[in-house]
């Protein structure tokens, strides 16, 4: 099976030549683009052809076809030396906290080493995990069961008794509850195990998925369309599941990351990541871990206030058209006051000292004028990822015309966990002062 691992906006050759695909090949993967929830009309926004080349697109994961597969890993000018493996553990780390799997950074650092794809990361962790879990013991809880038995167990069903028994004095009709395994969890394990199995490459991950199949052996197979996802309750006697489940939804359900596996079923899993999207849950995610203060919250995609209403002179205008979402509110849980907006970009911000407008695009800073206006709110932030190797948090700021609005764009150190948490923690402290922009540069001026 062809596999070949490419950043975002590279290409791969599309023939005979080393490093690329064929023609088969690529149209197999184009096809599996085409057919992905998210990868538009054409499948444009994951995988194009041009030039005789496959492009990616502003997408990260794993896209499977006929017979190979393709990596797409995240890309905002790599340092100098940096290794895929690196790259995919730092990958690995965002999913992590933006998806809630705690996941350990020795785990990750381990099989990012070897010649581990993200995927084949994944499965692996899931796969340790799981059967570390299993072998303390499958959560169990006691079900209704009826059945005719020689001995009587539970309570007597009367009624069937004298009626299907009536002939049948060697049999008692019998109501009673077992503890079993056969829970809506362990239905989804079991489920998710099969599927992982049969797309595993890895032979000693095949063999950790067998044992944990034959140790699920009492829990029924389940199609993934019929599992019981509403029916599956976390509490203090599954707690240490949590994040096995979050994994096993991760790796059988549609959420926002758009996993798919119907395109290429009988191939592999396509497994993708809008790196928007992801970038923005990991930043809200740290925020939250980050933030102090127990009277702020923070509230991704929320909000959402509209633009427009329909004119009434003498009277309010009441809302309703252009509904707005911001990526990341940092609001009062008392009063709903919003303290600052943070909108992620998922892009390099330029290094130009010439360049007065730092790399911001115009549409990003009408959207943030419409936030102050909308929510009343006048501290506002463009938060950027910073390039690998770059020294120090980049911060400049702006003020809104005729207003006392602060807008700041910033980045965020992701190439470890430690400097991610210091430039959150640093963004905290500075939006959420109760002084204004203006106060701070008047005492500056005063204290000179």
């Amino acid at each position: 099976m062809a596999h070949r691992t490419v950043h975002e906006w590279q290409k791969l050759p599309i023939g005979t030549g080393e490093g690329g695909f064929t023609h088969a090949q690529a149209e197999s993967l184009l096809a599996a683009a085409r057919s992905h929830a998210n990868g538009g009309s054409e499948g444009q926004l994951i995988l194009i052809e041009q030039n005789r080349h496959l492009h990616a697109r502003q997408v990260v994961g794993v896209l499977a076809g006929q017979g190979c597969s393709l990596e797409i890993l995240p890309k905002i000018e790599p340092g100098d030396g940096e290794s895929d493996a690196s790259v995919r553990a730092r990958l690995v780390h965002m999913l992590d906290v933006a998806l809630d799997l705690d996941i350990s950074p020795g785990e990750t650092a381990a099989m990012a080493r070897q010649d581990h794809t993200l995927l084949d990361i994944l499965v692996r962790i899931f796969a340790d995990r799981l059967l570390a879990e299993a072998r303390r013991g499958l959560p169990r809880h006691y079900n209704a069961r009826e059945d005719d038995l020689p001995a009587l167990r539970g309570r007597l069903d009367v009624m069937r008794q004298f009626t299907i028994n009536a002939v049948r004095p060697d049999r008692l009709s019998c109501r009673f509850d077992s503890l079993e395994a056969d829970t809506p969890l362990m239905r989804v394990m079991k489920a998710c195990t099969v599927m992982l199995h049969r797309h595993a490459r890895h032979q000693e991950t095949q063999r950790r998925l067998a044992e944990l199949r034959f140790m699920m052996t009492d829990v029924p197979d389940m199609p993934v369309k019929s599992l019981p996802w509403n029916r599956v309750v976390i509490d203090r006697s599954n707690r240490r599941w949590r994040s096995l489940f979050a994994m096993a939804k991760l790796f059988l359900r549609r959420e926002w990351q758009t996993t798919h596996t119907q395109a290429a079923a009988a191939d592999g899993i396509t497994l993708l990541f809008p790196m928007n999207d992801l970038f923005e849950a990991y930043v809200a995610a740290g925020l939250r871990k980050a933030l102090s203060e127990p009277g702020i919250e923070i509230v991704a995609q929320g909000g959402l206030e509209y633009c427009l209403g329909h004119w009434c002179e003498g009277e309010d205008i009441r809302p309703s058209l252009f509904q707005t979402k911001p990526d990341i509110l940092l609001r009062e849980r008392s009063s709903g006051r919003v303290r600052a907006i943070i909108d992620t970009k998922w892009k390099k911000l330029a290094s130009d000292p010439f360049d007065r407008k730092r790399g911001v695009k115009q549409a990003d800073v009408y959207q943030l004028m419409a936030y102050a206006r909308l929510y009343r709110c006048d501290r506002l932030m463009l938060l950027y990822p910073s390039v690998p190797g770059t020294v120090g948090q980049a911060r400049h700021e702006f003020g809104l015309a005729q207003g006392c609005e602060r807008l700041a764009v910033s980045t965020v150190d992701i190439s470890s966990q430690k400097l991610f948490k210091r430039d959150l923690t640093s963004i905290i402290l500075r939006e959420l002062s109760e002084e204004s922009h203006q106060t701070i540069q008047d005492r500056a001026v005063n204290d000179l």
